[in-house]
């Protein structure tokens, strides 16, 4: 599952992608220096898997991963070409979710594409873009359908979503913003609209303006404009992640006592963006290894098997479940079976976040 990162030129999109994945992209006072996307994997964090290793003592430990794609900034006329629109477009599409940084600061010393602070204009400059493509492809989908519906009835359904959604894109509105049923979702989903796409905003911030947070005017702007869309906000100061990402764990724990933290916001939008995709983790105990397994919300018991290995969802008989809490509650797995907490569970179940599973199959 990948999340791509967008933005404006020198808004702190790549600052962030550095700071996100420690991958070292680099960074620019000038548009553009992001021509190819840079790619990382990063590490979901999950308090879990530490809470584990104190009871198991595994050799190892290894927390579920999503994967962040660092895109290139986009300038107005992308969608006909303009700056590294045809790039930009073709990299996005190939993305689940978007992640979209706005600059809400003010810095003399970083020059701003359009000249100065406006972080709504910039929110709408990338996704009138978005949606001028979604548009075009709308349109060339509903002259196909109108042929198709000559010779079949069957596709007026078809042509009415369509051209609710084009009323939509021709409003200066994301397709995202309209309240779909799931045949009308499922009606659009092989046309890959690019406004459809979750999102997720950054506000990147001085560090003046993170102390207030979500009621500084500039993030207040963008939490009013996310609402439209169901979306989330995160303000975050993409200078103090990138120096919190230089620093051993420790040192990163004093720097957010001193700025009255409780965590980085690149471990919120981390969590945010794995929230984003519809994914969630079962956990597997044991002394070889303590592990997450990323799962989509509302897969089955013998799926979720075959994330660990195909065998294990071919021969699935049970799965033999007990919850975090009940685990960490009781200090052991002997103590949890004693205490009748462990669950045997078969193939309809549908997993939940932080089932401790071990899987019975045979092959």
């Amino acid at each position: 599952m990948k999340l791509g990162i967008v933005g404006l030129p020198n808004v702190g999109k790549s600052t962030l992608f550095n700071a996100i994945t420690k991958a070292g992209a680099e960074c620019a006072n000038y548009p553009f220096c992001t021509i190819e996307p840079n790619v990382g994997m990063v590490a979901v964090p999950d308090e879990r898997l530490e809470k584990l290793a104190e009871i198991y003592h595994p050799e190892k430990v290894t927390p579920a991963v999503i994967e962040f794609v660092d895109i290139a900034g986009l300038v107005k006329g992308a969608s006909h070409g303009e700056g590294l629109g045809n790039k930009f477009l073709s990299h996005i599409r190939e993305v689940d979710a978007i992640c979209e940084v706005v600059r809400c600061f003010e810095d003399t010393n970083i020059v701003h594409v359009d000249g100065r602070i406006n972080p709504i204009r910039d929110i709408e400059t990338i996704n009138l873009e978005l949606i001028f493509a979604d548009l075009e492809t709308i349109e060339k989908r509903i002259d196909n359908t109108k042929k198709k519906l000559k010779a079949d009835k069957k596709y007026q359904e078809e042509l009415t979503v369509l051209e609710k959604v084009k009323q939509t894109l021709e409003q200066g509105k994301s397709a995202r913003s309209l309240n779909l049923n799931e045949e009308e979702k499922e009606i659009l989903k092989d046309s890959f609209l690019l406004t459809m796409k979750p999102i997720l905003y950054i506000a990147n911030v001085s560090e003046e303006q993170l102390a207030q947070g979500k009621e500084d005017e500039n993030v207040k702007k963008v939490v009013e404009y996310a609402k439209q869309e169901n979306a989330e906000v995160i303000p975050l100061c993409v200078k103090i992640e990138e120096e919190l990402a230089s620093l051993e764990d420790d040192e990163q724990k004093e720097m957010l006592e001193a700025l009255g933290l409780e965590e980085s916001g690149l471990n919120k939008v981390i969590k945010a963006s794995y929230d984003l995709l519809g994914l969630m983790s079962f956990l597997t105990a044991g002394e070889p290894e303590v592990r997450a397994w990323t799962i989509k919300k509302g897969t089955k018991a013998p799926q979720a098997a075959g994330k660990i290995h195909s065998d294990i969802e071919r021969g699935f008989i049970r799965a033999e479940i007990v919850s975090y809490n009940d685990l960490v509650k009781e200090g052991s797995i002997n103590a949890v079976k004693e205490k009748g907490l462990m669950r045997s569970e078969g193939k309809d179940y549908i997993m939940q976040d932080g089932d401790v599973v071990l899987f019975r199959f045979n092959v």
